[in-house]
């Protein structure tokens, strides 16, 4: 099973946690996490672009000059695609580009993810993050004392919203919840700072 320090607020070690292999010891799959970003990505978008084909511009009724005998080239309409004004061809229309992953695949990716931070040395444990009212120098002390990367990523087991509040402001650092957790928010930060109540959770959830 694999170990890590279990750090207080101000980066002392206070004790040392056992891992769950199957959790933060997986197998690592880089195409799963690779589809599971793509999906979120996928997810994430709009979907408003739009443009309007020739048949929804405005005008262009009239034949512009007669066919022959001008010396140009023969035009039907000023709202063709190669004139200013114009429609464009295929044009883009509002639509959805969500899909769906297989439940296994991203359970694969997160704990592929998670693995990789902790043979990284990324992963963090903290005995518990607790705040009696909205600090944001506190927040920043705690993470200059676990050295935290720029862009951190802190889990905690429940919405605490003195925590949240806290760290919000911060550049580069992001709070989620172990109910909320995605392989996306894991990659794209240097940190993944855990309570050790959020570690019991995630290895129950996501067992």
């Amino acid at each position: 099973m694999p170990k890590v320090d279990v750090l207080n607020i101000n980066g002392q070690k206070v004790e040392e946690l056992e891992l769950s292999e199957s959790i933060f010891a997986a197998e690592i799959s880089e195409y799963a996490v690779y589809e599971v970003i793509k999906n979120h990505l996928a997810n994430r978008r709009q979907g408003t672009q739009s443009a309007k084909t020739r048949a929804e511009v405005r005008g262009g009724g009239r034949k512009p000059w007669r066919q022959k005998g001008t010396g140009r080239a023969r035009q039907g309409s000023t709202r063709s695609p190669q004139w200013i004004g114009g429609g464009v061809v295929f044009a883009p229309k509002p639509r959805d580009y969500s899909y769906s992953v297989n439940k296994k695949v991203r359970r694969l990716a997160l704990k592929s993810v998670l693995t990789t931070k902790v043979n990284e040395g990324n992963l963090i444990v903290l005995d518990a993050l607790e705040m009696n009212a909205p600090k944001t120098k506190d927040f920043i002390a705690m993470l200059s004392a676990v050295n935290a990367g720029k862009k951190a990523l802190v889990v905690t087991a429940e919405n605490s919203p003195n925590v949240v509040k806290s760290g919000r402001n911060i550049p580069g650092v992001d709070i989620t919840f172990v109910n909320t957790l995605n392989v996306y928010d894991i990659m794209r930060h240097d940190s993944l700072i855990i309570t050790k109540e959020a570690v019991r959770k995630t290895e129950e959830v996501y067992a």
